[in-house]
């Protein structure tokens, strides 16, 4: 992902890759030679890169149970007006919490890498949703792998297409039988969760590879029509109002997934001192919705937001037992969305 985010940066006229930070030399030496990088700014202690160069915007591109230290790290040096950290925030909601109280301390912008939400395709799902196309939405119907790695994305973009309202309840329920840790955290083998907006829409998501829940990634259903994002075929949007008789489909000839938009925002509230698209608090939206689901598995019922925990459920669960993966090699293939 550090290559991705490299290009992005590399390709916009207003930033300029100046150094490099990975604890094994040999890799930062080689991404220091693929972007043109002075070998004299290849570290491999991130906190002397920070004090020596003094970058304007830091990309942390790292397994999540790092995120909160590295992030934070960032925010208290000099220098950093803006960090932008991978998916999902972090592996626990208080280091969640935690990135985002001390960056707001320190004045640094925080944002996170859904870049699908920033992305042509969802905001163009956005604004026909908020020109009222479907009337009124009732429910958003999401499906993909997991809720924590790849679902962070599809609820992000739940969130922004109803225009970052705030969820009231969730009510989860997974099954966990074979162990799947991504990127060092642990996801459910499957979950069918469901939450509600405090205006009374309703959301629902089912994760596992087998038997897609539906045949897009997002079908928002409202009261004069369906929209589905990404549907099975060649459109990237399909729309079906209540007086139509065929899909009305759209390819706006984007992609999907756009890390050099998500630069753009991160630049864009530099410059403007606007809140960005991918904004710390509608990450940390996210993140309560995918903690609050592990939290109704342990409870065993419906819960509230906002939520009052600090650890991760899902995690606490296998460590006490209560939870029993069996072990299974840890397999995962590059993240395309991320």
């Amino acid at each position: 992902m550090a290559y991705h985010h490299a290009s992005a940066y590399d390709g916009d006229e207003r930033c300029s890759l100046v150094a490099c930070a990975d604890i094994v030399e040999e890799n930062a030496l080689a991404f220091a030679e693929r972007n043109d990088i002075d070998p004299a700014n290849v570290y491999t202690d991130y906190e002397r890169m920070l004090r020596e160069v003094e970058p304007d915007i830091v990309s942390v591109c790292t397994p999540v149970p790092t995120h909160a230290d590295i992030v934070i790290d960032c925010a208290n040096a000099d220098g950093p007006r803006a960090i932008h950290c991978e998916k999902p925030m972090a592996d626990t909601m208080a280091d969640s919490k935690r990135m985002v109280a001390v960056c707001d301390e320190r004045d640094v912008q925080l944002t996170f890498n859904h870049q699908r939400r920033v992305a042509t395709p969802s905001r163009r799902a956005a604004e026909l949703v908020a020109a009222g196309d479907l009337g009124e939405v009732t429910r958003v119907e999401l499906a993909t792998k997991n809720l924590f790695d790849a679902g962070t994305h599809l609820i992000d973009l739940c969130n922004s297409i109803l225009d970052d309202r705030s969820a009231a309840w969730v009510m989860g329920q997974i099954d966990y039988r074979e162990e799947n840790v991504r990127y060092g955290v642990h996801n459910e083998n499957q979950a069918f969760v469901r939450w509600q907006y405090e205006d009374g829409t309703d959301a629902v998501i089912a994760t596992g590879d087998e038997n897609p829940f539906i045949d897009c990634d997002v079908r928002v259903v409202g009261t004069e029509g369906v929209l589905e994002l990404n549907p099975d075929g060649n459109a990237q949007i399909r729309v079906r109002t209540a007086d139509a008789a065929a899909w009305d489909e759209i390819d706006t000839g984007e992609p999907l997934a756009d890390i050099p938009a998500a630069v753009g925002d991160i630049i864009r509230g530099l410059e403007t001192d606007a809140e960005p698209q991918l904004g710390a608090q509608r990450a940390f939206a996210t993140m309560e919705i995918i903690f609050g689901c592990y939290e109704s598995v342990r409870r065993r019922e419906r819960v509230a937001f906002p939520l009052s925990i600090d650890d991760n459920p899902l995690v606490s669960m296998v460590e006490s037992g209560e939870l029993s993966p069996r072990p299974a090699h840890e397999e995962v293939a590059p993240d395309t969305d991320s």
